[in-house]
């Protein structure tokens, strides 16, 4: 069996390198990153992937509309964020899931792990 696809949207280049590395070394395909909206959205419009993480300020803005298009195909999504609370995302997207950065691997998996379970 195939294991889950995650896109990954984030767009520091350290950030990003390390939440693909931490999903890669936990056996998942990662797809990304990507450091803009438009570079995600065509991957998803390629193949959906099973999970989404985002940062909210991606290069060419916020990734709210991406969000909202993967929730919309039943895609999980995961927000990591340095500028929302995971208050205010859960608020904002009760459906969703929410990290604050600096978010440590260990939580970035175990959030991924409910998300997966929940879907």
């Amino acid at each position: 069996m195939a294991m889950p696809r995650v896109l990954v949207a984030e767009d520091e280049f350290i950030i990003a390198l390390d939440l693909c590395q931490t999903v890669s070394e936990a056996g998942f395909q990662v797809e990304g990153p990507h450091a803009d909206m438009s570079s995600a959205m065509l991957a998803m419009q390629k193949r959906k992937p099973d999970l989404a993480i985002l940062d909210v300020n991606l290069d060419d803005g916020e990734a709210f509309s991406l969000a909202e298009q993967l929730m919309k195909e039943d895609v999980p999504v995961i927000f990591h964020s340095g500028h929302f609370s995971r208050k205010e995302m859960e608020a904002r997207y009760p459906d969703a899931f929410a990290c604050e950065k600096p978010c440590p691997p260990n939580q970035i998996l175990e959030t991924v792990q409910e998300a997966l379970s929940t879907h």
